[in-house]
């Protein structure tokens, strides 16, 4: 029987546990789960932003300068986390963005440069957004003869020039270049989704790896008694609570929610919930007030020990993307809705990756995105319908059959050995 010897990696991304939700939260848990099974870990990372735009606490003191974190396992294995300095704007922008990126890049890579002396790494992991890291990996790669995986999770080029947050040709042109050279120089590119890894695959010429995002399907999971539940939170048992939790930003069209709230205020019954945070959020907040919606409430993001009760305290949850976005970013949301066995309203077209796996699996309620028409009569739908138990369990079934950390871990520990 072959003994499989750990394994040295170095990570590359600004999101990074302890933040809860998007990408952050998968790198987090990616290079925790390896470090358990023995593996030395080595991360360059940032100081915990997002979905707030701010550094949050206890972090805000150091942030102008480098911080390391260590934590050592039974395993052997350990997780050095070495947390880089840099810009990061109350609201993002185009530009803004890409000065974001650009300041890691450079902080990243003064961090990097010890590293070099020391002993080899086997691999250097780096995370997309922002595309930039890959050639941070592909440097070090070049110097140092480790294996360079760069994965992406959100095509953010293409993201940025669909919602017109970069408009220059030029300016295009030269991120686009440099998102080719990091292609051909890298010895395996992954993503999420069967849709991204297409449009990846022309791009890069070769071909992509699937790593998707997962679930803890132990700490996620179905719970009974909805009418606690609700009041835990506080809405009144004949409540039907309508949730979108997640990050608040432009791209997600969150104005349909208000204008759904809006059409359907005389169904009393139906309560509409925007939980998280982000740059858009205030703006949402003074539409909803001009609009005098009395049926909508905004919360906070929910403490990880609460959460998974606070996602069954809803009747429906809604996935909601612009249409252009829609084979361009997987919602991360849906694995964790999936796992509680929630009733999800997801906007998407019939030609996305999103919509063909969610149709095949009977899983979640379709509406044509961007169709505020099709948004409301999908709600109505399910609050008339009253009765989604079928969904619900084909939704907990995929997650625990193809969502569950350990199973997506193990298949691409595995490609960590080829």
């Amino acid at each position: 029987m072959e003994v499989k010897t750990t394994k040295r990696i170095l990570f590359i991304g600004y999101n990074f546990s302890p933040e809860l939700t998007g990408i952050g939260k998968y790198s987090g848990e990616m290079m925790e789960w390896l470090a358990q099974k023995g593996h030395e870990c080595t991360v360059l990372t940032a100081y915990p932003y997002y979905p707030y735009w701010k550094i949050q606490e206890p972090y805000r003191q150091h942030r102008f300068w480098y911080k390391k974190e260590v934590v050592k396992y039974a395993s052997g294995g350990y997780l050095r986390v070495i947390r880089c300095p840099m810009y990061v704007p109350r609201n993002p922008s185009g530009i803004k963005r890409i000065l974001l990126d650009s300041s890691f890049s450079v902080t990243a890579g003064m961090a990097m440069l010890p590293l070099m002396f020391q002993k080899k790494f086997d691999w250097v992991v780096s995370v997309a957004p922002s595309f930039q890291f890959g050639l941070l990996g592909v440097l070090f790669k070049k110097l140092k003869g480790s294996k360079h995986l760069h994965h992406i999770q959100d095509l953010q080029i293409e993201a940025a020039q669909d919602l017109g947050l970069i408009k220059s040709p030029k300016l295009l042109r030269i991120l686009y270049g440099l998102e080719r050279y990091v292609f051909k120089h890298t010895d395996v590119v992954s993503s999420i989704s069967e849709g991204m890894m297409a449009r990846i695959g022309k791009k890069a010429q070769k071909p992509i790896l699937f790593f998707p995002n997962w679930t803890e399907t132990d700490s996620f999971f179905p719970m009974e008694d909805k009418g606690a539940l609700k009041k835990q939170f506080g809405f009144a048992l004949t409540d039907w609570v309508v949730l979108y939790s997640g990050a608040i930003g432009e791209k997600q069209g969150l104005e349909a929610i208000l204008t759904a709230a809006d059409t359907l205020r005389s169904y009393q019954q139906l309560q509409f919930v925007i939980c998280g945070t982000g740059p858009y959020k205030e703006v949402l907040r003074n539409t909803a007030e001009r609009m005098a919606l009395d049926n909508v409430r905004f919360m906070p993001l929910q403490p990880k020990e609460d959460f998974n009760a606070f996602l069954n305290m809803a009747d429906l949850h809604l996935v909601i993307q612009k249409e252009k976005a829609s084979d361009l970013v997987m919602p991360s949301k849906l694995t964790t809705i999936l796992a509680v066995g929630g009733m999800a309203l997801i906007t998407a077209n019939k030609e996305s990756t999103l919509h063909q796996i969610v149709s095949k699996y009977q899983m979640g309620l379709l509406v044509a995105a961007e169709n505020q028409k099709a948004l409301n009569g999908g709600i109505l739908k399910a609050f008339e319908s009253q009765n989604n138990a079928a969904i619900k369990k084909a939704a907990r079934c995929y997650a625990e059959q193809y969502l569950a950390i350990d199973t997506v871990m193990q298949s691409f520990e595995g490609e960590l050995y080829r």
